[in-house]
C-alpha cells in the first residue's frame, strides 16, 4: 500500500532521518513538506529540509514556511540539542531547491484539496501549522484521512517531567490538533528512544558508496559525540509505524492536552477511563490512537535497507 503524505517538519537531527526515508521509501509518496519552527528557526528549517532532500536524491517536492513562532508565547528552540544549524553542523545553504510561494497552510489546502486519494498528514514538528490548517480552512482538514504524529507521552516527557518538546512547544496548537476530531495516532516518547543503530550499523552506513548514508553517519556522529546520545532514530518511527502498523501495539484513549501555566504544562494527558454511559461524564479529551511498544530491530533494519 502507497500512503499518500504531507510532512510537517522542522528539521533537525531526527527530522532529517525522517525525511531520509521518506524520500526513498516505495510505500510513500510525499506530495509537500511544510516547514515549522521549532527545533531551529523556520527559514533554516527550510534550508535544511532542503539539503536532507538533495542528500536523498529526492524529486521536485513542494516545501513551504509556516509559523516562525508558537500561537501564543515567544520563539523557542532545541539547538543545544541539534546545533546552531539544527542539522549538527552539517547545514551548507547550497541546495538549488527553491522555496514554494506558498504559506504552508496553502501548500496543505492545495495538496488536499487537488489529490482524488486520501492524503495522510504527518507532523513530526510542534503542530503550529497543523493547528493554523485546521482553524483556516476547517472543510479541508475534514477530509484528511489522518494525522500520524511525532509527539506527547503518555508516561514521561523530556523538556520538563511531564511534556515532551513538540507539544510543548505550542500547547495551545495542540490542543486544536487533539480536539478537532480528525482520526489522530500520536507516535510519542513512549517508544520515540527505542529505535537504536549499534556500531556494526553505523559502520554499514560508512561502508556505503551512498552519498545519503554517509550523511546519515555524519549526523549519528554528531548525535553520539557532541550529546554523547545513543544514534536513536527518533521522528523516522512515526512513519514506520504507519507504513508498518504490524510491528506496533496500539491502545485507543482520550488525550487532553494541558495549556495551563503550571508545571504540566504541555503534558498530554491520557484519560484511559472506559466509556461507560453516565458513569464517567467528565472524561477529558478525544480519542487517540496511542502507539505504546514498537518492534524496534525490523523497523531499524527497514530505515538501513531503504537508506544505505
Amino acid at each position: 500500500m502507497v500512503h499518500n503524505i504531507i510532512l510537517d517538519v522542522d528539521t533537525g537531527v531526527d527530522d532529517a532521518f525522517a525525511l531520509l526515508y521518506a524520500a526513498r521509501a516505495p510505500e510513500l509518496n510525499v506530495l509537500g513538506i511544510t516547514c515549522v519552527d521549532g527545533n531551529t528557526g523556520v527559514e533554516q528549517v527550510g534550508w535544511n529540509t532542503r539539503q536532507v532532500l538533495d542528500m536523498a536524491g529526492a524529486p521536485d517536492i513542494p516545501v513551504a514556511l509556516g509559523a516562525s513562532h508558537p500561537l501564543m508565547g515567544a520563539h523557542y528552540d532545541a539547538e543545544h540539542v541539534h546545533g546552531n544549524d539544527g542539522l549538527g553542523g552539517l547545514s551548507t545553504r547550497t541546495t538549488q531547491r527553491k522555496l514554494d510561494s506558498r504559506h504552508a497552510i496553502e501548500l496543505m489546502r492545495d495538496v488536499v484539496e487537488n489529490n482524488p486519494e486520501p492524503v495522510t498528514l504527518v507532523p513530526i514538528g510542534p503542530l503550529t501549522n497543523v493547528a493554523l490548517f485546521i482553524a483556516t480552512y476547517p472543510e479541508t482538514a475534514a477530509k484528511l484521512d489522518q494525522i500520524f504524529l511525532m509527539g506527547g507521552s503518555v508516561s514521561v516527557g523530556n523538556v520538563t517531567a511531564s511534556a515532551e518538546f513538540n507539544v510543548w512547544h505550542d500547547p495551545e496548537a495542540a490542543h486544536i490538533v487533539f480536539s478537532s476530531g480528525i482520526p489522530i495516532t500520536m507516535y510519542g516518547l513512549d517508544v520515540f528512544y527505542e529505535l537504536v543503530l549499534g556500531q556494526e550499523d553505523i559502520a554499514t552506513l560508512r561502508n556505503s558508496s551512498s552519498e545519503c548514508a554517509t550523511f546519515a553517519a555524519d549526523l549519528f556522529d554528531f548525535r553520539r559525540g557532541a550529546l554523547d546520545s545513543a544514534a536513536t532514530l527518533g521522528d523516522y518511527g512515526a512513519l514506520a509505524s504507519l507504513v508498518h502498523p504490524e510491528l506496533t501495539r496500539r491502545e485507543s484513549m482520550n488525550i487532553y492536552v494541558d495549556t495551563s501555566d503550571g508545571p504540566t504544562r504541555g503534558a498530554t494527558i491520557a484519560d484511559r477511563r472506559p466509556e461507560v454511559a453516565g458513569l464517567y461524564p467528565n472524561r477529558l479529551g478525544k480519542p487517540c490512537s496511542v502507539i505504546l511498544t514498537v518492534e524496534a530491530r525490523p523497523m531499524v533494519e527497514l530505515w538501513l535497507d531503504t537508506v544505505a
